[in-house]
C-alpha cells in the first residue's frame, strides 16, 4: 500500500513538469479560415489586394473543455503599386490552460511584387517579429503542495520564468487573378522559447498552399452578379506535427458557403487509428467593403463531440484606394488574387 501511495505521489509531483513539457512541444495556433489571415499564412500575401486592408481574427478551440484555447490576431497591410511593394503589421496573442500559458507577438512584414508575365506576379516576403511567452506560475500546483498543504520545495520552481525572443519568417507566392500557390517558413531562426531555463528551440512551421477560383457566370440568383467556386488546400508541418486542409468555397455574392476537411487519414495516430481532426463549415457575407466570416469545426478526432468543436470569426475591412492624380498604365496595374471569389477583390 505504501509503495502504491509513494508511486502515486511521485507521479502527481511530476505532473506540472510533464504539462510544461507538453506545452513546450505544442504547435503554433491555427485558423480554419486560413486565407482570412493572409499575413499569418505567408508574408508574400501582404498587399494581395489593391486597397488598404485591416483584418481581425479570433478562434475558440474545443469550446467545452475547461480553459479552452483562445487565439486573437489583428493585421493591416497596404500595396504601394508605384514601388511594387507591400507593407504590413500583425499582432497576435493566444492563451491556453488553467495556468494561462500566453504567447504574444508583433511583426513587421514586407513583400515585393515582381511581374513575371502578363497577368502574373511573383511575391516574396519577409517578416521580422518579437514575441514573448508567459505563464501564471502561481496557478501551478506541485505534488508536495498537495501532500503538505503549503508552498512547494521543488527545485524546478527556481528555473521557471517568462521568455522573449526575436523571430524571422519568410515566404513567397505566385499568382494571377484566378490562381495562387505559395510556400512559407515561420520561425526560421528557431528561437529558444523555453520557460524552464533550458535550450528548447521553437520548430520551424512550414506550409505549402494553393487554390483556384472558377467564375460561374449567370448566377441563379441574379444575372448581374458573378458566382464562383474556389477550391484550395494547405499542408503544414512543425516538428512532429502534420496537418492537411482541403475544401472549397461556393459564392453567390454577397453570400459564401464553404466545406472543408482537416486530417491525414493515410497517417496513423498514437492509437494506430486514422489521423483525422475536423470537418469545417464556413459561412461568409460580403458587405461591399466589409467581409465577415464565421466557421465551426466539427471535431472528428478521438476527442470527439465532447470537445464542443471550435468557433472562428474573421472580419476584413477594405478601405477605398488612395486617389492620386496619376493615370495608371495598364502594364503597371498588378493583378490581385481572389481567394473567396467576392467581386471587390478585383
Amino acid at each position: 500500500m505504501m509503495t502504491t501511495m509513494s508511486q502515486f505521489i511521485k507521479y502527481i509531483s511530476m505532473l506540472p513538469m510533464l504539462l510544461l513539457a507538453i506545452m513546450l512541444k505544442a504547435q503554433d495556433p491555427m485558423f480554419s479560415q486560413y486565407y482570412a489571415s493572409p499575413l499569418y499564412l505567408n508574408p508574400g500575401l501582404a498587399g494581395s489586394v489593391s486597397q488598404p486592408r485591416f483584418i481581425f481574427n479570433s478562434r475558440l478551440q474545443w469550446a467545452k473543455l475547461p480553459k479552452a484555447f483562445n487565439t486573437y490576431a489583428a493585421s493591416a497591410d497596404y500595396l504601394v503599386e508605384d514601388w511594387s511593394s507591400a507593407f504590413g503589421v500583425m499582432v497576435m496573442t493566444d492563451r491556453a490552460g488553467s495556468a494561462n500559458l500566453r504567447n504574444t507577438s508583433a511583426s513587421a512584414i514586407y513583400a515585393s511584387k515582381i511581374r513575371i508575365a502578363e497577368g502574373w506576379v511573383f511575391s516574396p516576403g519577409v517578416s521580422f517579429g518579437y514575441a514573448s511567452r508567459s505563464l501564471d506560475f502561481d496557478k501551478l500546483v506541485f505534488g508536495d503542495q498537495i501532500i503538505h498543504n503549503g508552498p512547494t520545495s521543488d527545485d524546478a520552481i527556481g528555473h521557471l520564468g517568462n521568455q522573449s525572443y526575436f523571430d524571422f519568417s519568410s515566404g513567397a507566392v505566385i499568382y494571377n487573378k484566378v490562381f495562387w500557390a505559395g510556400f512559407s517558413g515561420y520561425h526560421l531562426n528557431e528561437p529558444n522559447y523555453s520557460l524552464v531555463g533550458e535550450d528548447a528551440k521553437l520548430p520551424m512551421r512550414l506550409s505549402a498552399h494553393a487554390g483556384l477560383r472558377f467564375p460561374i457566370k449567370h448566377s441563379i440568383l441574379s444575372k448581374s452578379k458573378l458566382s464562383s467556386f474556389a477550391p484550395s488546400f494547405i499542408y503544414k508541418s512543425q516538428g512532429e506535427f502534420r496537418q492537411f486542409d482541403v475544401g472549397a468555397n461556393i459564392i453567390f455574392d454577397p453570400v459564401m458557403v464553404g466545406l472543408w476537411y482537416r486530417g491525414i487519414p493515410i497517417n496513423k495516430n498514437y492509437n494506430k487509428k486514422a489521423s483525422q481532426d475536423a470537418v469545417v463549415l464556413i459561412l461568409g457575407l460580403n458587405l461591399q467593403f466589409i467581409e465577415v466570416g464565421y466557421s465551426f469545426d466539427f471535431t472528428i478526432s478521438e476527442i470527439g463531440p465532447d470537445s464542443g468543436g471550435s468557433h472562428e470569426l474573421s472580419i476584413t475591412l477594405l478601405l477605398p484606394e488612395l486617389k492620386t492624380n496619376k493615370v495608371k498604365r495598364k502594364d503597371k496595374i498588378l493583378p490581385c488574387p481572389n481567394y473567396n471569389g467576392f467581386k471587390w477583390s478585383n
